[in-house]
This record gives structure tokens, sequence and C-alpha cells, in this order.
């Protein structure tokens, strides 16, 4: 395990593997870098590139200086990037998966210096596609400060991501519970970076260097609407759909994805 210091002084953990051009994985809110689909994905990459898996703020083995800002992981990827780039002596790829594709594109579009972005369905919802409930970000907070945190799971699972009762059921009584239940702060993290006034338009077209914008055939209605969206509002992006992947796609489906687009990318930087 490797660590950078980020803007406010927040140690950021990351693994490093590989050899080649850099690749940077961001995760989603429960991921961690080490039992996330992240941690399989960097294995399968690491035969092309030096792959950078990291902790997002907050989880695993980083640090979680407060008061949160969408700012400071912004910064805290700034940081592991320019460890990359100063490795690798070029600017690093970067893909990211749900909340870490809202993480990605946000900081393309604040400047961050990436070579390219790859963003599976980032997760705006467009107002009206998707009901949503009222102030889940102090719901959430209010059952943590409260002690409750498997509440807060719950209701993250039940209600912001509105998975089936039954599978959340199954979730609780599994061996991941409790690292869900640690992470239950950090999640409103994730709906900071989303926000909730559907694509952030005028952030996005920010944006100048290559995107690819991925998304499942599979997955609901008002997802793939957003990743067309999303498409339309960042300059030169180009979308491709899954056929047989939702939300979860796995990495055996999304390693050569990235693999032919960040080597074409490369040859033509």
């Amino acid at each position: 395990m490797d660590h950078v210091v980020s803007a406010d002084g927040t140690r950021i953990a990351y693994d490093r593997l590989g050899a080649g051009p850099a690749v940077l994985l961001i995760g989603s809110g429960p991921d961690l870098r080490s039992t996330g689909p992240e941690a399989p994905l960097a294995d399968l990459l690491a035969g092309q590139f030096t792959v950078y898996n990291y902790d997002r703020r907050g989880r695993g083995d980083s640090g979680d200086t407060q008061p949160y800002s969408p700012g400071l992981e912004i910064a805290d990827l700034a940081a592991v990037i320019e460890a990359a780039s100063a490795d690798s002596g070029a600017r690093a790829f970067v893909f990211g998966h749900s909340s870490g594709a809202a993480l990605a594109l946000r900081a393309a579009a604040a400047g961050v210096p990436v070579a390219a972005v790859v963003a599976y369905e980032a997760p705006f919802v467009i107002p009206g596609t998707r009901e949503q409930p009222e102030n889940p970000s102090a719901r959430i907070r209010e059952r943590v400060e409260a002690g409750r945190r498997s509440d807060a799971v719950r209701f993250w699972m039940t209600d912001v991501i509105q998975l089936p009762a039954e599978a959340v059921t199954m979730m609780e009584k599994s061996p991941m519970w409790p690292g869900l239940e640690a992470l239950a702060p950090t999640l409103p993290y994730d709906l900071a970076l989303t926000g909730d006034h559907g694509i952030p338009v005028e952030v996005l077209a920010a944006i100048t260097v290559p995107v690819l914008v991925l998304g499942g055939a599979n997955s609901p209605d008002w997802f793939r609407r957003t990743v067309r969206e999303t498409t339309a509002a960042i300059p030169g992006a180009r979308l491709v759909v899954l056929d047989g992947q939702d939300h979860g796609a796995p990495p055996e489906v999304i390693a050569p994805v990235l693999t032919e687009f960040f080597g074409r990318s490369a040859d033509h930087g």
C-alpha cells in the first residue's frame, strides 16, 4: 500500500500494480480498493497498464478530514493523479463506476490533468424519471449520529438505491453487512457528487479530454436516459451501451473496453 497527502492534509491510500500507461480506478460509494470490483479489474488490466486503485475519502485506509465537500474528493483524486503521472511521465487515464464516474467527470471538468475518462453510469437523476426520498443525506446522517448505522445502510439501499426488499434482507444476513455499516457516514458523499438537479450540463461542458460513457442495456430506463444525456453534455463524448449488462457489469466485461479505448487514446495522444 502507498499513500498520497491531499490538499487538506488527508492521507489517501492506494495500491499500484502492473506496468505500462497509468490507469486510475474510482469505485462507487460502498467499494473499497481491496474488496470492491475494482480489485479484480485492476488484476485484469495490470498486464498492459500500471493500475492505481485507491480508497476514496472516508473509506478503507484513507482518512476523512471534515467537513466534507465534493471539492475535497476532487483534490484527493488530483493528488493520486499527480503521483501516477509522475511515475509514468504522462497523464493518467481514469475509469469511474457509478458515483466514481461522477467524480471522474467532475474532476476532468475542473481541470485535473487526465488523459481520458471512461464513466460507467454516473447516477445523475433527471427530475421526473425516478422517485427520490426527501432530504436523503440528512436522514442518513441522523441515523449515523444516533448510532443506527444499520438503519442508515438499509435506508440507502431501499429508498435511495431502491433495491428490492428481499435483496436487502439477504445482504443484511451476509458477511458484507458490517463493512457497509462502517461506510455509512460516507454515503452522503455520493449524493453530494451526483446532486438532485439532473445532469450538470454546464459542468460537463467544460470537459476537454476524450470521454467514453458506458451504460448497461439491462439497466433501468432512467439510467439509460441519464447516460444518453450525460454523453450529449460532454463535447465529443461517445456512448457505448453494453448488451446484457446492468449497473454491475463484471470486470471481465469492462476490462477489454478500457483496454481498447485507453490504448487508442494513447496512440492518438
